[in-house]
């Protein structure tokens, strides 16, 4: 189908790029013909296009060679974007300062349609803690990091973005979309927003956006188990976020001064 302004994709860099993306989110390697079958691809074209991207070493094969999974290569270069990402580098001594402060996980996360990922974090100090890695995706109406993203945007926009009917991930997970819109103003009223136990059961978590676009794309947060949690520390822990985005905000400031 032809895009906008007359632009024609280019049929093989698309199926290419359908093949990584189904990898990265496959979580484990993948037959020739479930790949064929998800993508719609003919075996026969697959095969090939598998065998050009092992060749260059983007896709792996297990001792089999029957089953594909991510190369080396898709690990280097996503490497190299969160080594020359701006807000990775400009937040990391906030990060560091958050982690040292509290010892709980901290996440910085960027909006991707109805998706967040996380681009940089600093692991918890204590046995329980959230799992997570970087580069992992969530839907952004379940995490505190997507929510204070979505809360920068306008109610139709983010209607748009997550679609009639946002899936749920535990029993906590805000689903109905006026509830959503209600949660989301609260956290713009605010200035953070909180995921109570919508994502991960048993953890809760509260973010703030990064000030570095209108409207935010990044956005800092603190994860903490509920048994770990009180009153007390969750006015420290949003005190603290805010005080990060200050620091962002004067840091923003100089580099445009400069």
């Amino acid at each position: 189908m032809t895009t906008a302004e007359g632009f024609q994709p280019v049929k093989s860099a698309g199926r290419t790029l359908e093949v990584l993306e189904t990898l990265a989110a496959s979580g484990g390697r993948r037959s020739l013909g479930d790949l064929a079958r998800d993508l719609g691809i003919p075996k026969s074209s697959l095969h090939g296009i598998l065998r050009t991207m092992m060749q260059r070493g983007w896709v792996e094969a297990d001792d089999t060679g029957t089953r594909f999974g991510l190369g080396v290569r898709a690990l280097q270069v996503g490497a190299a974007y969160l080594d020359t990402d701006d807000a990775v580098g400009l937040l990391a001594g906030v990060l560091d300062e958050l982690s040292r402060q509290f010892g709980e996980t901290v996440h910085l996360g960027r909006l991707d349609g109805a998706h967040v990922v996380y681009t940089a974090k600093r692991e918890s100090s204590h046995p329980l803690r959230l799992y997570s890695a970087i580069g992992r995706r969530l839907p952004a109406h379940a995490t505190a990091l997507g929510k204070v993203l979505l809360a920068e945007r306008a109610t139709e926009d983010v209607e748009t973005i997550l679609g009639p009917s946002p899936a749920a991930l535990t029993r906590h997970t805000i689903t109905d979309l006026a509830a959503l819109h209600a949660d989301l103003a609260a956290s713009r009223e605010r200035g953070y927003a909180v995921d109570h136990e919508e994502n991960t059961e048993g953890i809760v978590c509260f973010a703030v956006a990064v000030p570095l676009h209108t409207p935010a794309v990044d956005a800092i947060s603190l994860s903490i188990p509920a048994a770990r949690l009180d009153g007390q520390l969750e006015q420290r822990v949003v005190t603290a976020l805010h005080r990060a985005v200050d620091q962002v905000r004067a840091a923003r400031g100089l580099l445009t001064a400069n």
